[in-house]
């Protein structure tokens, strides 16, 4: 696998429920690094921008009410396949549908309060990343 970095939040009914350092201690035991973090308060505007993809859909006003309901943890992960490896360990976007030792299984409530989010490709990695993380706060391990 080629070795990647993929963007991930612990969303804010992770944070509010003092799951950080149980969805940090799982991303490194399976063998992903964190490469940045940092806490931030996303204003509506802020989460209207992110998830501007999303403008239009159903759930829009739902998910940026909820994203801006809260700090959350923004991080950088870094790891072979990390992509992947990430989507794999949060589990599906639906926590009744996601399989078991998932982080979104384990903590997820619904689909609008499923913990965490993770980018589905690397253009979206990318993209997310540079939305929250000059290149300069990336720490890669040499």
């Amino acid at each position: 696998m080629a070795f990647e970095r993929t963007f991930s939040i612990v969303k804010p009914d992770g944070v509010a429920r003092n799951l950080i350092g149980k969805i940090v201690a799982r991303i490194e035991a399976d063998g992903l690094r964190v490469a940045a973090a940092k806490m931030k308060h996303l204003s509506r505007r802020d989460a209207e921008g992110f998830y501007a993809v999303h403008k239009g859909r159903p759930f829009f006003e739902e998910l940026v009410t909820s994203m801006s309901s809260g700090p959350v943890l923004l991080m950088v992960l870094e790891g072979d396949g990390a992509i992947l490896k990430w989507r794999d360990i949060m589990g599906a976007t639906n926590p009744a549908q996601a399989a078991e030792n998932t982080m979104r299984k384990l903590y997820g409530r619904s689909i609008g309060e499923n913990t965490v989010h993770g980018s589905d490709a690397p253009e979206t990695a990318r993209q997310e990343i540079a939305w929250f993380f000059p290149e300069s706060e990336i720490y890669t391990k040499n």
